[in-house]
């Protein structure tokens, strides 16, 4: 079967939902050979690659304690710069990564973060771990943006929300899992809050430039949950994002299914017609 690349999308607590379709993968069998990721899918792919199963990142999502999140809300009462200074959360990873470079993981990964004053994407791929991941999920104005190599990193999902396009180069397949979710149109006509204004602007923006990406180039397989009305900080509504994507991991199962058989009859073929002209094979097949 072809290499499989796997990009999980950026968009806050609604990432939650990519453990389930980590499940579903581990379920099936089907082994993951790179890993994209941005913001809350860097993450999440990170702890995958690391060598973590689905179901390991969810045991390790329900045991946080109430305790564990006071420490990472470090508020800064008098910043200029952010809401949180991001320690607590930095403080998190370093103590729960399994491992704490990309080259220790099991499965190579790829993580995009937004250099600020160079205006373009960022792909981390070696070195520091949890400083990669804390430059990617860096949201503006809500995170502390990161020092790295000289350059200010913040959110991965301003260039880059699904970074699929990224894992060309090496899958030959690619699974693009996108949580941005749906946002519900309110009965009554209002003006959105103060944090709903700067997230929901944030997101129209990461929204357009998806669909820009999509005229041009598609991911095998394009999972998009609607996750409604999930907001970005909802991370008290594990449950139920989780309970929400069920029927959309079916799906994704069966996707999945027809992709793996189709894969399989390619292959056989492939070595079919080896065996009757007498091809050589390099190394890598051509096909499936």
């Amino acid at each position: 079967m072809k290499e499989i690349g796997l990009a999980l999308g950026g968009g806050g607590a609604r990432g939650i939902c990519h453990i389930a379709f980590l499940e579903a993968l581990d379920e099936m069998g089907i082994e993951v050979s790179m890993i994209s990721g941005t913001s809350i899918g860097s993450l999440i792919g990170a702890l995958y690659a690391s060598g973590l199963s689905g179901v390991d990142i969810r045991e390790m999502l329900n045991n946080i304690r109430f305790k564990d999140i006071v420490e990472m809300v470090d508020l800064k009462l008098f910043g200029s710069t952010s809401l949180f200074k991001g320690q607590g959360v930095k403080d998190f990873l370093q103590k729960n990564m399994p491992v704490h470079t990309f080259e220790k993981l099991k499965i190579p990964l790829k993580i995009v973060a937004t250099d600020f004053w160079a205006q373009k994407q960022v792909i981390l791929e070696n070195g520091d771990l949890v400083s990669a991941i804390m430059a990617s999920i860096c949201i503006p104005a809500v995170f502390e943006p990161v020092l790295r190599d000289q350059h200010v990193l913040v959110d991965g999902g301003i260039a880059n929300n699904v970074p699929f396009d990224i894992l060309k180069e090496h899958s030959r397949t690619i699974v693009a899992i996108d949580v941005a979710g749906s946002v519900v149109v309110p009965e009554d006509t209002k003006k959105p809050h103060m944090v709903e204004n700067l997230m929901l602007s944030f997101e129209i923006l990461q929204k357009a430039l998806l669909d820009e990406k999509l005229k041009y180039s598609c991911p095998d397989i394009h999972v998009k949950p609607s996750l409604n009305d999930i907001g970005i900080l909802d991370f008290q509504k594990t449950k139920e994002i989780l309970a929400s994507v069920e029927d959309d991991v079916i799906r994704f199962k069966k996707n999945l299914e027809i992709l793996v058989g189709e894969n399989e009859k390619g292959r056989a073929l492939w070595h079919r017609l080896k065996g009757i002209f007498g091809i050589r094979s390099s190394g890598r097949s051509s096909v499936l």
